[in-house]
């Protein structure tokens, strides 16, 4: 590994593409504050259509787009778009794809129901941030993932991309944070996951895949866990605190100490989930 510790952010949501809740807030303040602590940083969010490009002066990425990503044994371009916070001088990178993030909504439709394909989006936004990871050849030491949009990716590091020397170091951080959503994500998301050649008990915990299941799969797949929100669901945290696995609780106000010192301790631990 090199001296320079290397942190992935992954995130469902975050300011200032998003209004402000304890995810958005801490996913902008976080990087930045690790980032001036002389780490590499690099952000993946998902490019919802509710995302005033001009404004934020998005732009896509034409060297990183152009790959089809399978989901449900179809094609679906990947689109990879930029964009700069420069009080902070950082980038965000945007997954995105027409059919999946086009609408003028997040993850609810401005009715505030569940978009019924959030399944699909989920392991292709996943899957894009792998791929776009490669294609920049930049191994991560650290991989972020915040919230349950991104409780995927912790099995696909380890179970799909588990012989890729880009992350052959990388230990992958779920933080947990408070779910609105009342409808679950669409139950055929175990039967699409049967399709990326993972063995189906790995993740058996998922079958019924409620925001509940999809936090508490995400954890125990990590190598360590953040509890991010005081307002978390219980069943959540009371599971995360039976983890043999180092968990953090970062709930308080001030935690830029605190969290960067648990990236050291994890940066440390033995690959866990171990084949």
């Amino acid at each position: 590994m090199s001296d320079t510790t290397r942190v992935l952010f992954v995130t469902q949501a975050m300011q200032p593409y998003l209004q402000e809740t304890r995810i958005t807030k801490i996913c902008r303040e976080l990087p930045q504050a690790v980032q001036e602590k002389g780490r590499e940083i690099r952000n993946f969010m998902p490019r919802y259509g509710n995302i005033n490009e001009r404004r934020h002066q998005l732009h896509e990425v034409i060297r990183l787009s152009g790959m089809n990503l399978v989901v449900d044994d179809h094609d679906h371009p990947l689109i990879i778009k930029v964009a700069s916070i420069q009080p902070a001088k950082m980038q965000v990178y945007f997954i995105d794809n027409e059919e999946y993030f086009k609408r003028k909504s997040a993850l609810t439709d401005l009715e505030g129901n569940a978009h019924p394909d959030n399944d699909e989006r989920m392991i292709f936004f996943c899957k894009g941030v792998i791929e776009t990871v490669k294609k920049l050849g930049w191994a991560p030491d650290i991989i972020h993932c915040h919230g349950w949009m991104s409780s995927l990716l912790p099995l696909f590091i380890k179970k799909v991309y588990n012989n890729e020397p880009m992350f052959a170091n990388s230990k992958v951080v779920f933080s947990v944070y408070a779910d609105e959503i009342v409808e679950p994500v669409n139950q055929k998301l175990f039967d699409k996951l049967k399709l990326e050649n993972i063995e189906v008990a790995d993740y058996e915990a998922i079958k019924d895949p409620s925001y509940d299941a999809l936090n508490m799969f995400g954890a125990s797949c990590a190598d360590a866990v953040i509890i991010a929100d005081e307002n978390a669901s219980s069943k959540v945290v009371d599971y995360v605190k039976t983890l043999e696995k180092p968990v953090l609780d970062g709930t308080m106000d001030d935690y830029f100490d605190e969290y960067d010192a648990f990236y050291d301790k994890v940066k440390n631990l033995e690959n866990a989930l171990a084949d």
